[in-house]
């Protein structure tokens, strides 16, 4: 059973519909939308943490809440010690926290390749942030703390053409 099962498709539908805008996922209305949507989700923790969401040990994995030809909602379990690449995205990326603590790393390019990190900030439960994908929005997210970390994706791609919302892996160099 997937995890989309558990949200019924009334609700998978309204919040779907709330991101739809004139202009697209390119842009402010959007934006707005996304960011309201994940602040309600949010503030739900105690239902998104009851989901029968994948984990893996050391590692994170995406689960699918809710999706369709222009944006899908993934909640992401980021077992301890996880981290993602570096990387960019090529659509608009947007994202809360649920639970434990998300460490977000931003990156400057230096090349088409490599980047080096500029800032880092711990994203707390309730931390909602939206960014569009003109960039650069160079960025690693790792679990550093005890125990899993949950956190809500919105990202404006259709996740039956897309395998994920990475553009561009980057390594990091000392700068």
């Amino acid at each position: 059973m997937h995890v989309q099962d558990f949200l019924s498709e009334e609700r998978r539908g309204a919040v779907l519909r709330s991101l739809r805008t004139d202009e697209g996922t390119l842009s402010r209305d959007y934006l707005t939308a996304a960011r309201n949507v994940l602040r309600e989700l949010v503030a739900m923790p105690d239902l998104i943490q009851r989901l029968p969401l994948e984990r893996k040990a050391g590692g994170y994995t995406r689960n699918l809440l809710a999706g369709n030809d222009a944006v899908s909602i993934w909640a992401i379990v980021w077992g301890e010690g996880s981290t993602t690449c570096i990387h960019d995205h090529h659509c608009s990326c947007c994202f809360g926290v649920v639970s434990g603590t998300v460490t977000e790393t931003w990156y400057r390019a230096i090349d088409a390749t490599r980047a080096v990190p500029v800032e880092e900030q711990e994203r707390q439960a309730g931390y909602v942030a939206c960014m569009l994908p003109s960039g650069p929005n160079i960025h690693r997210m790792q679990n550093l703390g005890a125990g899993d970390a949950i956190s809500i994706h919105i990202y404006g791609f259709d996740h039956e053409a897309h395998a994920s919302s990475i553009e561009t892996q980057y390594t990091a160099v000392n700068g």
